[in-house]
């Protein structure tokens, strides 16, 4: 019972790492990376700011293998919990949001509808100035109005 908490507790603590992560080091520090994915139709496979895929995918591959050493232990599903979130954040951003991947076109459910419309908006802006909804799993409620 205390893995899964650990489990569902790191994968909920993602989303404010990331939210943190996505305002104050992407669009601050290194935005150098993420100017790319700001650009209106980007036609490359990847972009500079997958780069953050494999940043976020370090420790979790790190947990993972200390958390397996000597028996398993509380670190592997700490690992679990951010590869869980990794997973869930490039299914809604990369596939469903922004199409990079042809696999879920339409969607009438509203919580999805909700996060498509907060990510647009995050998005009007080009540049690393005036950002709003850094967040991806959970966005304010007003872009779940219809």
């Amino acid at each position: 019972m205390i893995f899964f908490l650990i489990f569902i507790g790191t994968f909920l603590i993602m989303e404010c790492v990331t939210w943190c992560t996505h305002k104050f080091v992407m669009h601050g520090s290194m935005w150098y990376f993420h100017a790319d994915h700001h650009q209106p139709k980007y036609t490359n496979v990847f972009e500079r700011n997958d780069i953050f895929f494999v940043i976020f995918a370090i420790p979790s591959i790190l947990l993972f293998y200390y958390g397996v050493e000597g028996g398993l232990n509380y670190k592997f599903f700490l690992g679990l919990g951010i590869m869980f979130y990794g997973l869930c954040y490039f299914m809604i951003h990369d596939v469903l949001i922004h199409q990079r991947f042809k696999w879920f076109k339409n969607t009438n459910n509203k919580y999805l509808i909700g996060l498509r419309k907060a990510h647009k908006v995050h998005h009007k802006h080009l540049g690393k100035e005036h950002g709003e909804c850094f967040g991806m799993l959970f966005v304010p409620l007003k872009y779940y109005k219809i």
